[in-house]
């Protein structure tokens, strides 16, 4: 059985906390992850041909910002307006909206382009102002697991967690589709301005079996990303950790910061890994914790999932190939 322990000081987490640990608020430090997480897709890569967006490194006056959002949060948390049915996709865009609209360049959010029969051909993540007309930036945040068949390491390898959908797909999907709205005929006629470029923001996580070397990436995917384990539920005794926590899918995006109370040990999460598998095979995101002063960070993280979900994966897999 191998043993998923605490990563070493270099880990993404590590480095999120000695920036954001001033933050308490969850949804303003999801949003600090936004801006300061790096990208999945490697900006450089010459097959994005420069259609790859990026935000700058935080500054000081953004910090400040984040500082005060975090001390009056109730703004954006109205803004956010967060049912129980939200969606993670729709949440991290009303985060990034509530940023760029202080960025002051935000011209329009979520703009659907229709057709004469009022059919919708699609949708504007963001289009943003600049002098000579707009920018359309595509924003996905996503979550992806290799199959470990050992078959392949490309994009269409990493699945969803739920089995619906690949990162191959997924990138296809924006560069192929979506970043091409602005050249419909419905949407030249919508559009006030011309959109002079047509970029993808994209965040995420990608989950590894085992131990698996950075170099092994897909082609086109940041060296630097967020990255993280999975294992099945019969291997999930050999994760290691002082605290464990199960992250609601709201969660599931910046590094965890919680109250020792809401940590669990290790018989604890057995208990509650065995009750959801009898109800569900959705994967669970589990945290791994260790105690920072008074409360608990994460310093790892890791998908387990049901024990068949290898070989579901993999016909997925064959469906998408």
């Amino acid at each position: 059985m191998q043993t998923h322990s605490r990563p070493t000081s270099d880990s993404y987490q590590a480095h999120f906390h000695r920036r954001w640990n001033f933050l308490n608020d969850p949804h303003v430090r999801t949003l600090a992850w936004l801006l300061d997480a790096p990208d999945l897709l490697d900006a450089h890569a010459p097959e994005w041909q420069g259609r790859i967006a990026s935000i700058e490194t935080p500054d000081e006056a953004l910090c400040a910002w984040l500082r005060d959002q975090d001390a009056a949060p109730h703004a954006l948390h109205a803004w956010l307006d967060i049912q129980p049915f939200t969606r993670l996709g729709r949440y991290a865009e009303k985060l990034m909206a509530w940023y760029l609209q202080h960025n002051g360049c935000l011209f329009a959010h979520g703009v659907q382009v229709r057709s004469d029969k009022s059919e919708t051909i699609g949708e504007f993540d963001f289009l943003l102002k600049r002098d000579d007309g707009l920018v359309h930036w595509e924003f996905a945040t996503k979550l992806y697991l290799l199959e470990s068949s050992g078959h392949g390491r490309h994009a269409d390898y990493f699945v969803g967690p739920n089995l619906a959908d690949t990162l191959g797909a997924k990138v296809r999907k924006i560069m192929d589709q979506q970043l091409t709205l602005s050249r419909h005929p419905a949407a030249v006629l919508q559009l006030p301005m011309p959109v002079i470029a047509a970029q993808a923001l994209v965040k995420g996580w990608l989950f590894y079996h085992g131990k698996t070397p950075v170099s092994e990436r897909p082609q086109g995917i940041s060296t630097v990303h967020c990255r993280g384990f999975w294992c099945t539920l019969e291997e999930s005794g050999g994760i290691d950790a002082e605290s464990y926590a199960v992250l609601p899918r709201l969660s599931w995006l910046a590094p965890a910061r919680l109250q020792p109370e809401e940590g669990m040990d290790r018989e604890a999460l057995r208990e509650q890994l065995a009750r959801h598998f009898e109800e569900s095979t959705a994967p669970v995101l589990v945290a791994l914790l260790q105690r920072d002063g008074e409360v608990l960070l994460e310093s790892d993280r890791g998908f387990v999932v049901p024990d068949d979900w290898r070989s579901r994966a993999e016909i997925r897999i064959k469906r998408t190939a």
